[in-house]
């Protein structure tokens, strides 16, 4: 589930939302309000729970993404929503590469939310290994030291370091 040409998605587990707001985030890193969304690269950071914690990083070729065996259960019964837009209302955020796109204005999707579906899945089809570990933080750690591209997502969530 990524965004068509010349569109962006937001990921949400509540299918009732008409309208996105700017809004500063209880985890953000700035003051200004923002409406978040991705573009195709970055969608499949979110094919997880919000509030799962996450490791993802790109060994030449391929793609990792990483969460505790303890997410699992709601990694697979969670009901996850895709909203699209049009990518011409947001602009990158994100230095020195954009790791999302923002909007100020409200902003209204182009049409209903569309259930992403199994999320594994969809991992397995866009041909992205995930991994379950006991704990995350020796693999943030290992990506840290490395040359690779990653991306740690809501790490506040994770197991404590073992």
């Amino acid at each position: 589930m990524r965004p068509s040409a010349g569109q962006v998605m937001h990921f949400s587990e509540d299918p009732h939302i008409t309208r996105f707001a700017p809004h500063v985030a209880a985890t953000a890193q700035q003051p200004e309000p923002y409406v978040w969304a991705v573009d195709a690269e970055q969608a499949p950071a979110y094919w997880f729970p919000r509030d799962c914690p996450r490791v993802m990083f790109w060994p030449a070729p391929g793609r990792v993404h990483a969460i505790e065996y303890g997410w699992l259960r709601r990694l697979q019964a969670v009901s996850l929503y895709a909203y699209r837009f049009d990518a011409a209302l947001f602009r990158p955020f994100g230095s020195p590469r954009p790791h999302a796109m923002v909007a100020t204005e409200t902003v209204t999707p182009l049409g209903p939310p569309e259930p992403v579906g199994d999320l594994i899945a969809l991992h397995e089809q866009a041909g992205i290994e995930l991994r379950l570990l006991t704990n995350l933080w020796s693999l943030v750690d290992e990506v840290v030291e490395s040359s690779w591209e990653f991306s740690c997502i809501r790490l506040r969530n994770a197991d404590a370091r073992a």
